[in-house]
């Protein structure tokens, strides 16, 4: 696997007239799981558009796997998880098996049969996240904490090295995202599998993620957990563009 998974460099980006996102230059190291964090409307959304090339900047470059942008066509490297949990319709008539197999479709193909070998593959991604029991179950009948996990194994299906969350935890209860994050740490520790997941969640991103980036416009912080609770209250209320208080929590 290449060294860097993702590097931007001088993206500029403006929807007609409102400038989003303004000279962002990082990259994004193998192996690593980086936290982007930052207020509402600070170009998290827009920038992961951006990597995944659904939208394309004004200015400046993008590279996947060392591979510029507008030439990477390795797709199937890349998993999504997107926020759902205001979304998802519980009625819908699937099951987790059925789900997890829809991650399967780009390579597969729409209408085609699934070979022994491509149910070996999505009963293993079930396996991953621990939910082999709830298999045949519809996913309408699962938590929220239940239903993201499958979302997780649909993304894995396709044997990702490089995995994107966005604000997978909404909706969630607490007890769920404690094991939403140990599932993380999983995939990142003992599959190496890289991360880039957008959190409001500024305390509990701090403690699992290798990495973090705050973004408002620009960037305005990457580096080290440690490093960024080490910033001031006037650092973060810069950042942030409103007063922060410092909250501490004891575990």
């Amino acid at each position: 696997m290449t060294d860097v998974v993702v590097s931007m460099k001088n993206i500029n980006f403006a929807y007609e007239n409102k400038q989003v996102l303004e000279n962002i230059n990082f990259s994004i190291p193998s192996g690593s799981f980086l936290g982007l964090i930052g207020p509402n409307g600070g170009g998290k959304t827009t920038l992961i558009k951006l990597i995944l090339g659904l939208i394309k900047p004004n200015s400046g470059s993008i590279a996947l796997f060392d591979q510029p942008l507008d030439k990477f066509s390795a797709w199937d490297k890349i998993g999504f998880v997107s926020q759902k949990a205001n979304t998802f319709n519980r009625g819908f008539p699937a099951t987790v098996f059925e789900v997890v197999s829809m991650g399967l479709t780009a390579k597969v193909g729409y209408f085609k049969f699934f070979t022994k070998h491509h149910k070996e593959q999505i009963q293993q991604a079930i396996e991953q996240v621990g939910m082999q029991a709830y298999t045949y179950e519809n996913i309408g009948n699962l938590s929220g904490g239940q239903q993201q996990r499958i979302f997780i194994a649909r993304a894995l299906v396709s044997d990702p090295q490089f995995l994107i969350l966005d604000e997978p935890t909404v909706g969630v209860d607490h007890e769920n995202v404690h094991r939403f994050y140990e599932l993380l740490y999983q995939l990142n520790h003992e599959q190496n599998i890289t991360m880039l997941m957008v959190s409001h969640d500024t305390g509990t991103m701090t403690e699992h993620a290798t990495d973090i980036a705050c973004l408002n416009k620009q960037l305005h912080f990457h580096g080290k957990p440690d490093e960024y609770h080490a910033l001031t209250a006037n650092d973060l209320s810069r950042i942030h563009g409103h007063n922060v208080n410092i909250v501490t929590h004891d575990h």
